[in-house]
């Protein structure tokens, strides 16, 4: 079993920045690919960015794209998402996720078993 904790969010200014981390335990990360989400109030659950196992390939919804970086540490077993340029469309919860069967990213919300309570992010206008 996997256990994932998010930390990092809260309240930022439009435009402001956050860093999203998730730490693991349980089991090491470093053969499973991972990936964020978020959920906004009334909302669907959805894709934001996903990392390969090695943390040399990643993958953004357009509308975080060039804003938003997802990376990795597999020695401290800990993703991150760095969030720049926030706007608020972006408030929401937002979970990390580990998906055990692939090693390379996806966008697929159900290829991935292992979920993080969540974390809030509120960006104020």
């Amino acid at each position: 079993q996997v256990q994932l904790v998010e930390s990092g969010g809260g309240l930022v200014q439009a435009g402001g920045s956050l860093r999203l981390s998730c730490r693991a335990s349980g089991r090491t990360l470093s053969s499973y690919a991972m990936g964020w989400f978020r959920q906004a109030p009334g909302k669907e659950r959805e894709f934001v960015a996903a990392i390969n196992w090695r943390g040399d390939s990643t993958y953004y919804a357009d509308s975080v794209k060039g804003r938003f970086t997802h990376s990795r540490d597999n020695a401290k077993n800990t993703v991150y998402l760095q969030m720049n340029s926030l706007k608020p469309e972006d408030t929401a919860v937002y979970y990390c996720a580990a998906n055990p069967r692939s090693r390379w990213y996806s966008t697929v919300e159900n290829e991935y078993d292992y979920w993080g309570q969540g974390t809030q992010v509120t960006v104020s206008s």
